[in-house]
């Protein structure tokens, strides 16, 4: 996956009586520290106000109206404060921005604290803060108070930011697509389509008889069969995999990448069973996984609410996310259970290439040649931060964490893509689960990054947000 990085709108911030040359050299110094980050940036003329920076409530509307102008050509706001800045100028700029917001100001050096060269930005920073507090425009402030942009911290912080800006502008206006109804037995993933429209999240919902249909009607000469008949080849061992079965699954490939193109679907939840089983002798979960491996967020069970939060934490981390079950305990360790899911896992989090099975707990009850389409496997070792969502009473409720998979051993005979999870306070994230009718279900996505995902969900979104970790 290649996670475009955000663009920024950079906004400098000056003050009459402090040095305003220090706002030429910002701007050419920030500029290029950002776009050796990977960052494209936007900035207003530098003839179009002193310096191009902004100080009064005039120069303010300026910039407002440049942002205006350029909406939905960046997906943040950094204010640079090279020194002390005006407050009022700032938050008639910004007071309407519906991007996230970085606020960033530049340290004083002790050789240079006369009044020509000194920056007092440690201060002016405070005072943006106070007044952009008062009038409810949301912003982020990181440590240190104060930091050059040329050095690692500085780097650290606009990392932070992108995070989380990729998640407040990934979620708004998201679409999430149900392919099939919710499994009546699975009432554990229902989910209010109005509370998530009225969050900027539409569903797009379709019957699995349309699916079937769109099957039926794709060629195997043409070349959306042929595509992802060679892309499936490439992911994973399919050689036990009877033919029938093969080209049932490279129809159902191609029609859900067909169905998410016409849809402009950001995410998919698909009925997995018993349908497909029983009617076309295939289980969808290599599917979903090689879907995930290259950035089209899949979950199964019909669980949009872990969709949205797979969406969500691959937007943070650029890389793919899965959808597993809180499924074992392991042995008697507190801190440690076994996440498992039948193959949606995508390959990159793997510890090598999985070989497709049936469905052994399907087959049970249907025979061993139904469900063929599990990637049997085992989930690498790594560090991830893990959130799952539900909607209650007109809210869309998370709760985050953060763990890693270990190398412990798990048995041969369990089927599927599974993992040994370590998870700091376990027995407190279950009761959390399970005392606020969350899913059985939890996403998870590689690295550490629950202070932004947080950060995005909570300031910016406005949804609720629990760390069951920090009790």
């Amino acid at each position: 996956m290649n996670t475009t990085k955000s663009t920024f709108a950079l906004y400098f911030g000056t003050r009459s009586g402090f040095p305003g040359d220090l706002v030429s050299r910002a701007r050419i110094e920030m500029s290029q520290v950002l776009q050796e980050m990977g960052h494209d940036v936007l900035m207003l003329d530098e003839n179009a106000t002193t310096y191009g920076a902004v100080e009064t409530r005039e120069e303010g509307e300026k910039y407002a109206a440049f942002l205006h102008r350029n909406h939905g050509r960046f997906g943040g706001v950094i204010i640079c404060l090279p020194n002390f800045g005006d407050e009022n100028g700032a938050a008639a700029a910004l007071r309407d921005t519906s991007v996230p917001i970085l606020v960033h100001a530049y340290p004083d050096e002790m050789d240079r604290m006369a009044p020509a060269l000194r920056r007092d930005a440690f201060c002016g920073k405070l005072s943006i803060m106070d007044v952009f507090c008062q009038e409810g425009i949301p912003f982020t402030a990181l440590k240190p108070h104060v930091v050059d942009p040329t050095g690692n911290r500085f780097r650290e912080n606009v990392d932070h930011f992108d995070r989380l800006c990729r998640v407040v502008n990934g979620l708004r206006g998201m679409t999430v697509g149900a392919i099939g109804a919710r499994v009546t037995a699975f009432k554990t993933v229902r989910i209010d389509e109005v509370t998530l429209q009225r969050n900027r999240i539409t569903t797009e919902a379709l019957d699995l008889s349309d699916i079937f249909y769109r099957m039926k009607k794709l060629r195997s000469n043409s070349s959306a069969y042929k595509a992802k008949a060679a892309a499936l080849n490439n992911y994973a061992d399919f050689s036990s995999t009877p033919a029938g079965a093969f080209d049932n699954l490279i129809r159902l490939g191609a029609v859900m990448d067909a169905v998410v193109q016409e849809f402009s679907m950001d995410a998919v939840a698909v009925r997995c069973w018993m349908e497909l089983q029983q009617q076309l002798s295939i289980s969808p979960c290599i599917l979903l996984g090689e879907m995930n491996s290259r950035g089209v967020t899949a979950s199964c069970e019909v669980d949009i609410g872990n969709a949205v939060a797979m969406h969500a934490l691959s937007l943070a981390s650029g890389q793919p996310p899965a959808c597993l079950d809180l499924n074992n305990n392991y042995q008697e360790d507190d801190d440690k259970c076994i996440l498992f899911h039948c193959g949606p896992v995508p390959a990159q989090l793997m510890t090598g290439p999985g070989r497709v099975t049936p469905h052994s707990i399907i087959s049970t009850a249907l025979g061993e040649e139904c469900g063929h389409g599990c990637h049997q496997g085992r989930i690498a070792p790594f560090d991830f931060t893990f959130a799952s969502m539900l909607t209650d009473a007109g809210r869309l409720k998370f709760y985050l964490g953060e763990g890693r998979f270990t190398e412990d051993h798990i048995p041969e005979e369990f089927f599927g893509c599974a993992g040994v999870a370590e998870i700091e306070n376990l027995q407190d994230v279950l009761l959390h689960v399970g005392l606020r009718g969350f899913r059985h279900h939890v996403s998870l996505t590689p690295g550490r990054f629950l202070t932004p995902v947080r950060e995005a969900l909570q300031k910016y979104l406005g949804f609720d947000v629990a760390i069951p970790q920090n009790r």
